[in-house]
């Protein structure tokens, strides 16, 4: 159990991270809706849902792990539901992206979409089974996940504002 508390500050500053982030993505995505309407709504659930959905499961995570459980079991069977509903959520992005036609991903796109989310899941799930006899080892692989999620997020983030910016406004422009 004092392993449990010593994550307190990690998550604070995680789930502050995370939480301001969310604002700004919608900030930005209401800048984006201002221009044109290049993209499709396909392109939109394909890529920008996805990103708000991993910021939401850092900022999950670190509520989950900052209440005050009276054990790691509690915090490990939630953590562990995240894992698995993040896992099912991974393979619908598959799929979105590719029915999603406005927009051809690359192996970047492949690996911060799809690849790294399903590390991160499946990582929270496994940490899950492994909290009981590893609850240490299990709490940085939640750790590490969260910040996971994090950084996918901004990564994305900034991908889909740049492309937004650089390629379709320019588009736009010459279109015009």
């Amino acid at each position: 159990m004092a392993d449990f508390a010593e994550w307190e500050s990690f998550y604070v500053i995680v789930a502050g991270a995370a939480g301001a982030l969310i604002g700004l993505q919608f900030v930005v995505m209401t800048l984006i809706a201002e221009r044109p309407q290049l993209a499709s709504p396909e392109a939109a659930s394909a890529f920008a849902t996805p990103t708000i959905v991993h910021f939401c499961s850092a900022l999950l995570l670190a509520a989950i792990l900052r209440a005050p459980w009276h054990g790691v079991w509690p915090a490990a069977v939630l953590w562990g539901i995240v894992g698995v509903a993040g896992l099912g959520y991974t393979t619908v992005i598959v799929r979105r992206v590719r029915r999603q036609t406005s927009y051809q991903p690359d192996v970047e796109d492949w690996i911060f979409y799809v690849l790294l989310p399903t590390l991160g899941y499946a990582a929270l799930a496994i940490a899950a089974f492994a909290a009981s006899s590893h609850e240490r080892s299990a709490l940085f692989a939640v750790g590490a996940a969260t910040l996971l999620f994090l950084f996918i997020g901004i990564r994305n983030s900034w991908d889909t504002v740049s492309y937004h910016v650089l390629v379709n406004i320019r588009r736009a422009r010459e279109s015009r």
